[in-house]
């Protein structure tokens, strides 16, 4: 039997995990930049002028991932806080954009709280179900919210994607060490 020498763990590099400590740590990992587009009707009183007027809502995402190829199932996470949750807790369907290099204004537009970011973000068109479709993105899914799972101060929400738009070729936004970056050229297998 062969025996592996292993470097014995610096107990020392090992710290109690805290909110800042954490961050920190997930700001190391590099990810896509998407932007997640919902509508949902308006549940506004009448007096106030909108029962049932659509009401969207977007918002910048880094934590998109594939679930499961059979069935397609895609997530992403957003905090219950959130601007864009009333909506996103309604809503039937959602545009997952996966934005290019050159779409940072569209990341931080959709990142920004307090504004009206359809009004600011003028490339869109109103897609199937109403919901808000980016232009000139890396590729678009338009999926069916399946479930939302809570989870701490945010909810995972899967979906099922029904359609998809393919934009063509690019390099994607990424998000790394706090900012906006792009992905290097692929290096050939």
């Amino acid at each position: 039997m062969t025996t592996v020498e292993r470097p014995p763990v610096d107990a020392a590099e090992l710290r109690p995990v805290s909110t800042d400590l954490l961050r920190t740590l997930l700001r190391r990992q590099a990810t896509s930049v998407t932007v997640v587009t919902a509508v949902a009707r308006a549940t506004d009183p009448a007096c106030l002028g909108g029962i049932g007027a659509p009401i969207r809502a977007g918002f910048t995402a880094t934590s998109f991932t594939s679930v499961s190829l059979d069935p397609p199932l895609v997530s992403f996470c957003l905090g219950v806080a959130s601007s864009s949750w009333p909506v996103l807790s309604r809503a039937e369907h959602v545009a997952v954009h996966l934005l290019t290099s050159g779409q940072r204004e569209a990341a931080a537009v959709f990142a920004t709280s307090g504004i009206d970011r359809f009004a600011t973000y003028p490339d869109w068109t109103s897609g199937p179900f109403g919901v808000p479709l980016l232009t000139g993105v890396l590729a678009r899914l338009l999926c069916r919210v399946v479930h939302r799972v809570p989870a701490g101060d945010h909810t995972l929400v899967i979906a099922e994607p029904m359609a998809l738009g393919d934009g063509g070729e690019g390099a994607p936004l990424v998000y790394h060490r706090g900012a906006y970056t792009t992905a290097v050229p692929p290096v050939p297998a």
